[in-house]
């Protein structure tokens, strides 16, 4: 089969196989760099290993949508290799992309797990941790919820059948983790290091992008029929924070991901049409677009009230539009099962 019969639109084959390229190849160097004995080398790992994970997430999505390949069965297969790299593979890539099509379909945040309850169930002793590691930056909530997605086949037994497959990824994973530590010991804190950057960088992008209500949902059940939640709805509570206004491209950085408005009015168009889509539907002073620069001071300053708040908060008009928007927790695509 050729290329332009492999991908899905003949304009993505060039992109894709660029981006694709540059994940694995990123992933494979940027951990070789790990094992290196200079520290400018070890640097140079981390940031390429964490920005791998983050282009492997994002194709997670993408293949989940089924916008990069024409067959469903090589979107599936490819989205179960960067499940693999991203350590979200304890879920099926099957239950990741039904829970992420609930996100779309019912315009809610669809989540797995209820992490505000869990804290309100732990003794104050242990609450107080959370807060203080997520004080420190440490994303302590979502380590929570990937542990629960592991751990889920054990805790419900209805799920004991999944058990053996996800002792197995234990086992081939762990077995993988002790050869690397083997080889060079401090290529597994370094490697740790990468990864929590790579949870950093999709919580912060996760956490501007909606205003929806949250659902614990964790098989089946329906989202209260309580507001009209139609495209008008999706709309008004869907975000844009982008990288950069005036320097599009670097929104490259995240697959483009933050262009989550055109997004979500056209969920089947690729990572590397969204621009376009976006430029045609959105003006840049929009109020629905949300410069990551005028974000970050509230993702400093918000850290604990965005974990403890019962909404993600409000986004205004003109400037500072984004100062009462607490923004999400515990949302990631990566954590549905």
């Amino acid at each position: 089969m050729s290329t332009g019969k492999l991908f899905r639109y003949t304009h993505g084959v060039r992109p894709n196989a660029i981006a694709l390229g540059y994940t694995l190849a990123g992933y494979v160097a940027g951990v070789a760099r790990l094992t290196a004995d200079s520290w400018v080398a070890n640097l140079v790992g981390v940031l390429l290993t964490a920005h791998a994970l983050v282009f492997a997430a994002y194709f997670i999505h993408e293949f989940a949508h089924q916008s990069i390949f024409r067959s469903p069965t090589a979107n599936h297969r490819w989205g179960v290799l960067m499940s693999w790299i991203t350590g979200s593979c304890y879920a099926t890539f099957a239950a990741l992309r039904r829970k992420h099509m609930r996100h779309h379909i019912d315009r809610a945040d669809v989540v797995t797990f209820d992490y505000k309850a869990f804290l309100r169930r732990q003794p104050a002793g242990i609450r107080r941790l959370f807060l203080v590691l997520e004080w420190l930056y440490v994303p302590a909530i979502e380590l929570i919820m990937h542990g629960y997605v592991m751990l889920l086949p054990f805790l419900k037994p209805e799920r004991a059948a999944e058990r053996p497959r996800l002792l197995a990824i234990l086992t081939v994973r762990a077995g993988a983790f002790a050869l690397l530590g083997w080889y060079a010991p401090k290529a597994l804190l370094l490697y740790a290091v990468a990864y929590l950057i790579m949870l950093h960088v999709l919580r912060f992008a996760d956490a501007y992008q909606h205003t929806y209500d949250a659902f614990a949902v964790l098989e089946g059940g329906d989202i209260p029929n309580d507001k009209v939640r139609d495209h008008d709805y999706e709309q008004a509570n869907t975000y844009s924070n982008v990288v950069s206004v005036a320097h599009p491209w670097l929104n490259l950085l995240l697959l483009n991901f933050s262009y989550h408005n055109a997004h979500h009015e056209r969920p089947i168009v690729p990572w590397h049409d969204l621009p376009a889509l976006h430029a045609q539907l959105y003006a840049n002073d929009c109020v629905q677009v949300l410069p990551m620069a005028d974000l970050l001071e509230g993702y400093h300053r918000h850290r604990i009230a965005r974990i403890t708040s019962d909404d993600y908060g409000e986004v205004g008009q003109g400037a500072g539009k984004a100062d009462a928007f607490l923004g999400a927790v515990g949302v990631s695509f990566l954590t549905a099962v």
